[in-house]
């Protein structure tokens, strides 16, 4: 497992009142938009554009920035306590093909469905969901939980 880079992004896109999400395979577990390290793939915008083809088979036409900053999350890499963020909407074409690797299920879930995930993680947050149940079947990653917020999604 290579070290870190401590630099992550991530990629909002949305059909129609839907917003894509995935199931994560590996730790950290939970529902997340696309996303991923920045390691070698030069840019943040450049590992955006890959890390969107990998996990869901999208390729992006149109890429806006929605913000950035640092964030105390956990990966499973060594020295990956934080990250810094910089997370991108994006426009896309193609079609939804998931990495079967990295991802349990990819689908564009509506408001209503990530609100349901969202009250899972607060529950989990407040450790009234037990680490087994949350492995097994986990609310909105705990860090999108809070862009969800911050940028007034939900």
């Amino acid at each position: 497992m290579p070290e870190c880079d401590n630099k992550s992004v991530g990629v909002i896109v949305r059909k129609e009142d839907k917003i894509l999400l995935i199931e994560r395979k590996k730790f950290p577990h939970g529902f997340a938009c696309p996303a991923g390290h920045v390691d070698d793939h030069g840019s943040f915008e450049d590992a955006a554009r890959d890390e969107l083809r990998e996990e869901v088979g999208l390729t992006i036409v149109g890429l806006k920035l929605l913000t950035e900053t640092r964030k105390e999350n956990k990966c499973r890499r060594e020295g990956g306590d934080w990250h810094y963020w910089k997370v991108y909407e994006a426009q896309t074409s193609g079609d939804l093909e998931r990495s079967e690797s990295e991802t349990k299920q990819a689908d564009w879930f509506d408001m209503n469905n990530i609100r349901k995930l969202a009250e899972k993680t607060n529950a989990y947050l407040k450790g009234k969901v037990a680490q087994e149940d949350w492995d097994r079947s986990p609310g909105i990653e705990p860090v999108w939980l809070d862009f969800f917020e911050e940028l007034k999604i939900i």
